[in-house]
């Protein structure tokens, strides 16, 4: 059974994205940009709302010449990897192995989970809060920026109770910090 992975770029106060959207702050050195590679090595799906769609569709497009070693393996990965968007109003997708959902169906993660070969990660801090009410994400990887951007997009819903267990931390040489907990 394959595990459900959420991740995620976040400000030392938990945001994803400041008031204004903007997430600059959070773009991964090449060491961080290493490591999350690694993480997401045993990712055969992706599955995103329309707007993270949106943010990940320029590694469809993004050209290798001149591009850090990092980059251009992160770029293959994904390209190869299938991607589930789920949204109601994006009428076609222009990127290979993705397909559109009009609705997050909860029951049909699970049988996703049960029947895929490799793991799945869930992107997008609205996507993954209905993945993360209704009990379908088994591990968080929190990539931790030492910034505190005040207000913005929080990494986790509002209202939601987590019990987590620390399986693993990693700092960076840039004060960044990774940290991977699993869903008790």
């Amino acid at each position: 059974m394959a595990k459900l992975i959420y991740s995620a770029i976040t400000s030392l106060d938990g945001f994803v994205t400041d008031e204004q959207g903007n997430f600059e702050w959070g773009v991964p050195t090449d060491e961080v940009h290493a490591f999350i590679n690694n993480l997401e090595s045993g990712i055969g799906t992706y599955l995103y709302g329309r707007r993270m769609y949106e943010v990940m569709r320029e590694w469809e497009t993004l050209r290798f010449s001149g591009q850090p070693k990092v980059v251009r393996e992160y770029a293959r990965r994904w390209r190869a990897a299938e991607k589930v968007i789920y949204s109601r109003t994006l009428e076609s997708v222009f990127v290979p192995h993705t397909r559109i959902e009009r609705e997050f169906d909860p029951e049909a993660v699970r049988a996703l989970k049960a029947s895929a070969e490799q793991d799945i990660a869930i992107g997008g801090p609205e996507l993954a809060a209905q993945a993360i009410r209704a009990g379908l994400v088994d591990e968080f990887n929190f990539i931790v920026s030492p910034v505190s951007i005040g207000a913005g997009k929080s990494a986790l819903p509002d209202g939601a109770s987590l019990d987590l267990e620390l399986l693993d931390e990693h700092q960076f040489t840039n004060g960044v910090v990774h940290r991977h907990y699993r869903a008790k």
